[in-house]
């Protein structure tokens, strides 16, 4: 029996990418996965991937893979992903908010002017569709509670990388999932917002390629890079340590927390922290902030 064992998670955005491979994770510990996305069939998107083939990969790895379609700037889609989990699970363990608008050109080295206004698709997919799950995700956790909903975010809160309206939607992430526990701490939910520095996703590694320029810079230097499936692994230590309260209401640089708990990459390599280059969250956890919160 794996940690989560009997743990019901959502991970939204995960045809591909950091959502399948936290999808991945999790199941590895034995959680039944609701795994999100657009893409149901092969070949419909420019990336492989869709959410049936992280669903199955999510069953070979002992856990439990559900598929489910949702267009996250959906109201509708959305509301009807937690009205099946609801119905089908009785419960709601943990949800990761991970799905997000990429727009094509967003390493483009160009001023936002120079960029089009549908790049405002970001805050739709990114920080509103966060809000709309979490706002589903805790009708079913307060009853229960317990719960941890956790946001991907990044250095790019305190740190300029790629452009205008994804850093104001990271620091929008960050501070959501603050404000978050505090109205969650009273029904024992824990809200965090982790940052990941450059995770060698299917479209990070094509960017790659087609820019080798961009492994010189400490942003996308492949060297301090990790695996999809390492958030994963840091989020499934969370969700089973009994004292996450602790925690809930902190932004944290995923490569600290997973030195804390003693989590390598898949290969065994330690992923170090970006903090004294990118720079350190501003979030505290909510029960080390005092009065202030």
């Amino acid at each position: 029996m794996g940690s989560l064992t009997g743990k019901v998670a959502v991970v939204t955005g995960a045809s591909r990418g950091i959502g399948k491979g936290i999808a991945i994770a999790l199941a590895e510990q034995g959680a039944t996965v609701y795994v999100t996305g657009r893409t149901v069939a092969a070949g419909t998107y420019p990336l492989p991937g869709t959410v049936g083939e992280t669903a199955a990969e999510c069953d070979r790895r002992g856990g439990k893979g559900i598929a489910v379609q949702v267009d996250h700037a959906n109201d509708e889609q959305v509301a009807a992903l937690f009205e099946q989990v609801a119905r089908e699970q009785g419960r709601l363990d943990i949800l990761v908010n991970n799905a997000f608008a990429l727009p094509e050109d967003l390493t483009e080295p160009k001023p936002f002017w120079e960029k089009p206004l549908s790049n405002w698709e970001m805050v739709d997919v990114g920080v509103r569709s966060n809000f709309v799950a979490a706002w589903h995700a805790a009708r079913i956790m307060t009853p229960q509670k317990s719960g941890l909903i956790v946001a991907i975010s990044g250095y790019v809160g305190v740190t300029y990388t790629y452009g205008v309206v994804f850093g104001t939607c990271k620091s929008a992430v960050d501070r959501m999932a603050r404000d978050m526990a505090i109205e969650l701490q009273p029904h024992g939910i824990a809200s965090v917002s982790l940052w990941q520095g450059l995770t060698l996703t299917e479209r990070a590694q094509r960017n790659l390629e087609r820019n080798p320029d961009m492994k010189k810079l400490t942003v996308t230097n492949p060297l301090v890079g990790c695996s999809p499936e390492f958030p994963g692994r840091v989020i499934a230590a969370l969700a089973a340590d009994p004292a996450v309260m602790k925690r809930s209401g902190g932004t944290f640089i995923t490569a600290e927390v997973a030195q804390d708990y003693g989590i390598t990459d898949v290969d065994g390599k330690v992923i170090p922290s970006l903090r004294a280059q990118r720079g350190a969250p501003i979030w505290q956890p909510i029960a080390e902030a005092g009065n202030g919160r």
